[in-house]
């Protein structure tokens, strides 16, 4: 097979792939986990040309109030006031997101999708409650979701310097995922179905642009680093609701020096804009984000290997009255063609 027709075969693939997913009622995919972790350091930009696929599961539980720098208590968060209204108290989201990567590179170029399934479990008390008990009239409601979240495709450039290791990112979010799910009243003064938050939705109902430079190189033999940063935002509005935009910036580094297992550690930053619209809670959503997250990746053959990271917070400045979760986990696979 010749080098032309490998290229068209593996572009080929890509495309069978993301379309057999938009268009499977099983299709898979993940979103995105708040900060920018990024698992494959060794693989998008080391430059290396060829197809990647990546199965990657982020376990995220959002089970602490926090407001500003510190955590609220039930109690005192209910006492809050949002925009004239009693603050609404949340009691949990869990999420589990399951995310294929599907990414090819050639010396100068690449492409990357990222086809997201999330699960999302969440339970609030509403804006009549006490903190522990809710209150007739709050809106309260239970919600447990699946579906296909928001698929992001990026496109890259490496042609800047001969190492071909500053590059630029551009590329979208697609309003693939539904933001009209609905949960279960718990109010017994209005049973029924209810629509979930906007903010909780799988999809946002807009197209986001998503663009930003990234840069990567060696110290030595064994220790490499790589920084980054991504601008998102919102092309528009869809019913009544627009998502803030996001500012992100990675730095990690690699060490390759120990046979079998490649431990790497990333400073993840990430500060958002509140959320705008009638349909948006602007006063409980923003914030600023600062998590370190070790990890490390073992190869299990020549063209694969699985990778685990931790994400832990070492700074959180939430506006409002948000739920942040204590840690994050990520657990993957990964398959070079």
């Amino acid at each position: 097979m010749t080098m032309l027709n490998r290229k068209s075969l593996a572009l080929a693939i890509i495309l069978a792939v993301i379309m057999g997913l938009l268009t499977s009622e099983n299709a898979m995919a993940c979103a995105s986990c708040g900060c920018m972790l990024n698992t494959d350091m060794t693989g998008s930009f080391s430059g290396q040309p060829g197809l990647r696929m990546d199965l990657r599961w982020d376990y995220i539980n959002q089970d602490q109030l926090r407001s500003g720098t510190g955590t609220i208590s039930p109690v005192a968060a209910s006492q809050k006031e949002n925009n004239g209204m009693s603050q609404e108290v949340e009691k949990y989201t869990v999420n589990n997101f399951v995310t294929l990567g599907i990414d090819y590179s050639e010396p100068t170029w690449g492409v990357n999708a990222q086809i997201p399934y999330i699960n999302k479990s969440h339970e609030t008390l509403g804006t009549a409650s006490d903190g522990y008990v809710a209150g007739p009239g709050g809106g309260q409601y239970f919600s447990s979701t699946g579906d296909l979240g928001d698929i992001k495709v990026v496109g890259r450039y490496t042609g800047f310097t001969e190492e071909h290791n500053l590059g630029l990112r551009f590329g979208f979010k697609l309003p693939t995922g539904s933001h009209l799910e609905t949960g279960v009243s718990t109010d017994p003064t209005a049973p029924g179905p209810v629509p979930i938050d906007r903010g909780l939705q799988p999809g946002s109902g807009t197209t986001d642009i998503i663009f930003g430079p990234f840069y990567s190189n060696s110290i030595n033999m064994n220790w490499s680093y790589f920084a980054q940063a991504l601008f998102q935002k919102a092309l528009y509005s869809c019913d009544q609701y627009r998502s803030g935009e996001s500012y992100n910036v990675s730095i990690g580094t690699i060490y390759s020096g120990i046979s079998g297992v490649v431990p790497q550690l990333q400073l993840n930053f990430r500060h958002v804009l509140r959320d705008t619209g009638d349909q948006a809670d602007i006063f409980s959503t923003g914030g600023t984000l600062l998590y370190v997250s070790p990890g490390a990746s073992v190869p299990i053959s020549y063209n694969s290997s699985v990778y685990a990271f931790i994400q832990l917070p070492l700074y959180q400045d939430l506006r409002g009255v948000q739920l942040a979760p204590t840690f994050t986990t990520s657990i993957g696979i990964r398959y070079s063609f």
